[in-house]
């Protein structure tokens, strides 16, 4: 059986490998298989963060729109109930936005949910 050198090919996607890993801590960027556990690792971690993202952003606009429907006499569940009721179709990442940049147009929406939630 002839030998097989481990040329160009392994070099290239060694080389890949250790530009995926370029600015990691200690032997992590300079040794390939330190490097290429850590390339996956990040890859996994990646992935699973592409997801947690829109979670964690849903979750910082409930807490936005909490806040400020507080401020006038409402709790986060009575505005949204009182926004459904009233057939006000606003999604929760532009009420955050109203919440924070434009208190007034907010009040008016929470408004408009007081009078249709105590009915």
């Amino acid at each position: 059986m002839p030998r097989v050198k481990g040329g160009t090919v392994t070099r290239k996607r060694r080389k890949r490998v250790l530009k995926l890993a370029k600015g990691y801590y200690g032997s992590k960027h300079t040794l390939y298989k330190v490097a290429n556990q850590q390339v996956m690792k990040s890859f996994m971690y990646a992935y699973r963060d592409r997801r947690q993202k829109k979670r964690d952003f849903r979750r910082l606009w409930i807490t936005r729109i909490n806040a400020a429907a507080r401020i006038n006499g409402l709790s986060y569940s009575r505005l949204m109930h009182g926004l459904k009721l009233a057939e006000i179709e606003v999604n929760r990442k532009m009420l955050a936005e109203l919440a924070v940049n434009d208190a007034p147009a907010f009040a008016e929406l929470a408004n408009l949910a007081k009078e249709k939630y105590n009915k």
